[in-house]
């Protein structure tokens, strides 16, 4: 095999993948199992892991962790279980998230809590607990932090959705910043528009037009479109990227009118 293209591989390399049932992580767990990484999904549904486990080749490098990434106590106790089973952490990606398209003046204090709680302080815990580990172990690591094209750009319908998103892409570099002299590497994978969960109630057949009339390539994204930016970030082909928003978005950052 060719050398450089040994650099993307992760064979030896942990991978934990909080939001991981979902269906853009669950995509970047197959191809990161492929590329000989041991995976842990983390989620709420032992269904959807199953599910996803099941159509992973390989899948006996894959395991499922039950966690409230939401909670800093959880991802604790997430840590220490990862650690007990397989011994070692190199790479860390949060992606879970939630939305909403309530109107800017009707979105409830308890509607903005829930999806910052989700959204950025998973995130930023996650980041606090795993990078603590990084730090003591002294060896490097690897964090990516999922984004979204509305954290660079704002959009219509999806205020608490952007500014947590937004405050992602801050942390992420601000961490790079902090611990690059560590061997830390922190970067954020930006999606522009994917089908996804979270996305469900925001993208009716009118919005779904409006994104592809404003998307150069003409179409939605596909989740296995992503995988191959999130390998390049995870790997030592991307040995010295961080602090980056590496956008996968079909060109739609790039659209004025």
């Amino acid at each position: 095999m060719n050398s450089y293209i040994d650099k993307f591989s992760l064979k030896g390399k942990t991978a934990v993948l909080v939001g991981g049932t979902g269906e853009l992580c669950g995509a970047i767990a197959k191809v990161f199992v492929e590329a000989g990484a041991e995976v842990v999904l983390v989620g709420r549904s032992v269904a959807k892991a199953a599910e996803k486990i099941a159509e992973i080749k390989g899948g006996e490098r894959c395991h499922f962790e039950a966690c409230d990434a939401s909670s800093k106590e959880a991802l604790i106790d997430l840590r220490a279980r990862v650690l007990s089973k397989c011994g070692k952490l190199d790479i860390l990606v949060n992606g879970a998230g939630i939305n909403s398209p309530t109107p800017f003046l009707e979105i409830s204090q308890e509607e903005l809590e829930r999806i910052l709680t989700v959204n950025f302080k998973s995130v930023f815990f996650a980041c606090q607990i795993f990078g603590d580990y990084f730090l003591e172990r002294g060896r490097g690591g690897c964090v990516i932090n999922i984004g979204s094209m509305s954290g660079i750009i704002p959009l219509s319908r999806v205020f608490s959705y952007s500014a947590s998103k937004a405050a992602v892409h801050n942390i992420s570099r601000n961490l790079a910043r902090e611990w690059g002299r560590s061997g830390i590497r922190v970067n954020t994978l930006v999606p522009g528009f994917f089908p996804a969960e979270q996305n469900a109630k925001t993208l009716s057949p009118d919005r779904i037009a409006d994104i592809v009339r404003h998307t150069p390539m003409n179409r939605m994204g596909k989740a296995d479109e992503l995988t191959g930016a999130a390998l390049l970030l995870a790997s030592d082909a991307g040995a010295f990227i961080t602090g980056s928003e590496l956008v996968v978005d079909g060109g739609f950052s790039a659209m004025t009118i």
